[in-house]
């Protein structure tokens, strides 16, 4: 069974995050267990199709939503196009799979005016914590970062000269995003008060603990979930909510696509056109407002 071989492809050659390699080890191993109580199969190297679609079969009678069967379908499909390419096997037995239709969830980003009671309110202690959380929530929303790109944003990544700060995205690829004045400040006030913090040598991130250690993930998450629970009533309250609303807020203000994408640090317009939908009430007012037979008022 080549599943270490490929988990280190990934991470490897393909530089995926711990995160993302967690899932797809996750996947792989859930099938091959699948396979063993059902098929009593030792390994997952030669299956059939058949096979694969029972899993499938068996994943949706548990309830799973046909986005998260598609996710493990799709670990099982580049599982098999490693093994294809390592001539391990001789054809993808995934080769004619067609992905379950998944229903697309329209999720509400937050309002500018939630937005602004959160940061502008009194809501943030003066202390250390109070100061890192306004901060952590702030950056998420005034770049769009994203919670990983934030925990490893490096100390000399902040450019206070040129206004910019260098961050590190998917696949090590290197973006920079420019430094708005109300973040500058906010930048400053917090690296102020980390000077209170003992930090171990050699210590090189921006963002750290009250003890100097990186931010986890739980940590920004739950801060993030925490402090938008007391302006917004919106169930989803992730660090990814706020790059949405960073990206919906842009586009509502005018901003074109292409610009927006390279803030985000999408490959392609096709990932970025997913916050559009979000616009589409400044999209019908700006039609209303400028089309010859439209309603100007």
């Amino acid at each position: 069974m080549f599943i270490p071989q490929f988990i280190d492809f990934l991470e490897k050659e393909k530089k995926y995050s711990p995160h993302t390699l967690s899932a797809y080890q996750a996947d792989l191993q859930q099938f091959l267990s699948y396979c063993t109580t059902t098929y009593n199969l030792s390994e997952i190297d030669h299956v059939d199709y058949p096979i694969i679609r029972s899993w499938m079969a068996a994943l949706v009678e548990s309830g799973l939503s046909a986005r998260s069967v598609n996710r493990k379908l799709s670990s099982l499909r580049s599982y098999y196009q490693f093994l294809l390419h390592t001539s391990v096997i001789q054809s993808h037995p995934m080769l004619h799979h067609r992905p379950l239709k998944a229903e697309k969830k329209i999720q509400l980003p937050f309002s500018q005016k939630e937005m602004q009671q959160l940061l502008d309110g009194n809501l943030f202690s003066n202390d250390y914590h109070g100061i890192l959380a306004k901060t952590v929530i702030e950056t998420l929303y005034a770049t769009g970062m994203r919670r990983t790109e934030l925990i490893h944003l490096k100390y000399d990544g902040v450019d206070f000269d040129t206004d910019q700060l260098r961050v590190l995205g998917k696949r090590n690829k290197e973006r920079l995003i420019p430094l708005l004045p109300s973040l500058k400040i906010q930048l400053q006030v917090y690296l102020k008060a980390r000077e209170d913090i003992s930090l171990p040598a050699g210590f090189s991130y921006f963002f750290c603990n009250t003890k100097g250690k990186k931010l986890s993930e739980n940590f920004v998450y739950k801060t993030v979930n925490d402090y938008l629970e007391r302006v917004s009533s919106k169930v989803k309250r992730s660090p990814h909510m706020l790059r949405h609303s960073f990206a919906t807020h842009l586009l509502n203000q005018g901003a074109d696509l292409n610009s927006v994408k390279d803030l985000l640090g999408h490959a392609s317009l096709a990932a970025t056109q997913v916050y559009t939908h979000s616009s589409m009430d400044q999209i019908k007012k700006v039609y209303r407002n400028t089309h010859p037979r439209g309603d100007k008022k």
